[in-house]
């Protein structure tokens, strides 16, 4: 078998011909007339209509004075028929090639084609083609899934080739790009207005996590890659607008697991005069309306979970299925008591756990293995420190998480707006930050000044694409089309550029 570096040498020499007949292989203009997923679909429609297509070679045969050729676009694939004495001969002018170049052509480059639809005498849907335009000669092959283009960490780091040979990868993110657009329907229609924050800020904020911290050569200052939309979209509130969202990356210096990623994508909302019940049901008919909108169905089957989104979602008591499960108070106990909690179920004991972090781990084991959907509330207030409390019992707050399949997929909250308390509790969280606790949420005094000049009772709503993810059946890296990996450089690509492969060894 041909190794890479020899397949491309072929084509090379496959170019040098083309331009020698005066053929520009990748020339700026394209005439298109239909899709050849909507022809095929339709023969009736297009029955003897000529027609223009442009796409991807799939595979040539010649036979004589005959010759097929299977074109690909975005919508599908149909067959182009070649036969002497209908199809133009060479005209380098306008860059069309006849039969005698297609030797000249291989699976992968790009065509354009004109003809009339018919259907050949074994009843293929087919054009007739009385004209073949080169678009793009290509210089390396696509592999096929017989040659088994498999190997996770190849197919992510190429996924360009992932998308073009395996229909199943290229149809997730159409869904992906449909879960977001049904998101952002369903807040604009509810009178939601997106306003675009900034990722780079002065102080990060608005969830537990590490940031990445950049420098602005302009200011001679660093700043922080947003972990959160929060803070940003509550300033908003506080400017008068009532209803706003911003959809967009956010990132978290953490490492990779199924459920997450450093970079990715998130939506957040808040809602003026509404509360954490208003935002409840608010989402349960988003979450209904996106996922219907994005698969097709309500109803999924995900490992042992069976889901069905279209029921009534029943609410769960965070601190009564923390006492149900390992016998604590999650209002009286102490930080012993939770460390031995969790060397019991063989759960990860650090230096740096507080009462705030170990709860949180315990709550996590017992989450994996409940189906939903259900919704957790009343959360303690020392892990929510930008919620408001119940009025019915002040240790805990008016927080609610959609529980899907072992996993959180989403927070949402009545908004605290006490400028006073929120101090407090930035306070708190400065003292975890200051003792190791990386993740602690930093104190931002612009924020509590915000609060000062007033910000309306609210609610407010986040979620990531790991509910996508999820609903999926796929893990975090599979879920977005280029996950950042370690750089590395293709063996061939090296072979075939070595001086700059030596360059960059001296630099």
């Amino acid at each position: 078998m041909a190794t890479l570096k020899e397949l491309r040498d072929e084509r090379l020499r496959k170019l040098q011909e083309l331009r020698a007949l005066g053929i520009n292989p990748y020339p700026s203009d394209t005439h298109r007339s239909n899709m050849a997923g909507d022809v095929a679909q339709h023969f009736e429609q297009f029955k003897d209509k000529t027609v223009s297509l442009a796409g991807r070679i799939l595979s040539i045969r010649k036979f004589g004075k005959i010759a097929f050729i299977v074109l690909k676009d975005a919508s599908g694939q149909i067959q182009l028929f070649l036969k002497d004495g209908i199809v133009e001969k060479l005209d380098s002018k306008k860059g069309i090639v006849g039969l005698e170049e297609l030797h000249l052509l291989d699976s992968g480059d790009f065509l354009q084609a004109e003809g009339k639809v018919i259907k050949t005498q074994t009843g293929e849907i087919s054009i007739e083609v009385t004209e073949l335009r080169l678009l793009v000669k290509t210089l390396r092959p696509l592999p096929t899934k017989v040659e088994g283009f498999t190997n996770k960490e190849e197919r992510l780091r190429r996924r360009y080739i992932d998308t073009n040979i395996n229909q199943d990868v290229y149809d997730r993110f159409i869904r992906r790009s449909v879960f977001w657009q049904a998101t952002r329907d369903f807040l604009n229609k509810n009178g939601f207005v997106e306003i675009n924050i900034p990722v780079l800020e002065h102080t990060t904020g608005g969830a537990d996590a590490n940031p990445f911290v950049t420098n602005m050569a302009a200011l001679d200052q660093d700043f922080y890659l947003r972990i959160s939309q929060e803070l940003p979209l509550k300033r908003l509130l506080g400017g008068g607008y009532e209803k706003v969202y911003d959809i967009g990356p956010r990132f978290r210096n953490e490492n990779y697991s199924d459920e997450h990623l450093p970079e990715h994508i998130a939506m957040e909302w808040y809602w003026a005069y509404a509360d954490w019940r208003d935002g409840m049901k608010f989402m349960t008919e988003l979450y209904r309306y996106v996922i219907e909108k994005t698969f097709g169905t309500l109803k999924f089957k995900k490992g042992s979970f069976d889901i069905d989104l279209s029921k009534d979602w029943k609410e769960l008591d965070y601190a009564t299925v923390i006492e149900e499960n390992y016998g604590l108070d999650v209002f009286g106990c102490t930080i012993e008591e939770v460390k031995a909690a969790l060397k019991k179920h063989k759960l990860e004991v650090e230096k740096t756990d507080n009462i705030a972090r170990g709860i949180d781990k315990l709550w996590k084991n017992l989450r994996k293995d409940i189906a939903g959907p259900v919704w957790l509330i009343n959360t303690p207030k020392f892990i929510s420190p930008l919620s408001k409390v119940n009025l019915d019992n002040e240790n805990t707050v008016q927080r609610f998480q959609p529980i899907i399949a072992g996993s959180e997929l989403g927070n949402g909250f009545s908004e605290l707006n006490d400028p006073i308390d929120q101090l407090e509790r930035f306070m708190e969280q400065q003292g975890m930050r200051d003792a190791g606790d990386e993740e602690a949420m930093m104190l931002d005094i612009d924020f509590v000044e915000m609060l000062e000049y007033g910000m309306p009772p609210a609610c407010g709503w986040g979620y990531t694409e790991r509910v996508f993810w999820v609903l999926e059946g796929v893990s975090a890296r599979e879920g977005v089309p280029f996950p950042q990996m370690r750089h590395e450089i293709d063996a061939t690509t090296k072979t075939i550029y070595p001086e700059i492969f030596k360059k960059l060894r001296k630099d």
